[in-house]
């Protein structure tokens, strides 16, 4: 099950107890800010999408929108949206719990400026029926923005992550690199 998967995930961290399930169905956004009682932007909605071949997420506010000239701008191909049995095979959770933690390893996945508006906001935590409050700074903790690798022990993830940041900025200056010859 997906939510033990998550629990699992959290607790590496300490803080699996602070996952909530409910008695009534979260799996939209609208249905989950109903059962926190809370605004639908606060939710932190997953999107799942395929480039090149793989599973990335981006991680929005729940009244945000991906904008598809942006997306191509960033990912170099149209948004195009995995289908329900993609998001299980290639994710890990299926539609309705869909969240970055213990996700597989391949997903990258990235944190929407929409969220910097809010102290804290409310991802599914792997079911229908669940959620966990985190802080910007805790999403960021747990990777926002990076590749999140699930099978690892947060020192290797670390390690991975630093890793990940040093190609990933190797890549921004080639990329600044050729906007800056082709103005």
């Amino acid at each position: 099950m997906s939510i033990d998967k998550v629990r699992e995930y959290f607790r590496a961290f300490g803080i699996e107890d602070r996952i909530l399930e409910f008695d009534v169905s979260s799996a939209t956004v609208e249905l989950a800010a109903r059962a926190l009682a809370c605004e639908p932007a606060h939710i932190a909605k997953s999107l799942s999408f395929k480039v090149d071949g793989n599973a990335i997420l981006i991680i929005t506010a729940g009244d945000a929108k991906v904008d598809n000239a942006k997306f191509k701008n960033a990912f170099h191909t149209k948004a195009k949206m995995l289908t329900p049995e993609e998001v299980v095979d290639l994710v890990g959770h299926a539609v309705g719990g869909v969240c970055p933690f213990a996700i597989k390893e391949d997903v990258a996945v990235y944190l929407d400026c929409s969220m910097k508006r809010f102290p804290s906001v409310f991802p599914a935590a792997g079911s229908a029926n669940s959620a966990i409050e985190l802080t910007l700074d805790e999403l960021r903790k747990r990777g926002f923005g990076e590749a999140i690798y699930a099978n690892s022990t947060p020192a290797q993830r670390a390690a991975r992550l630093q890793l990940g940041d040093l190609t990933d900025m190797d890549r921004r200056i080639v990329r600044r690199e050729e906007w800056m010859c082709a103005q």
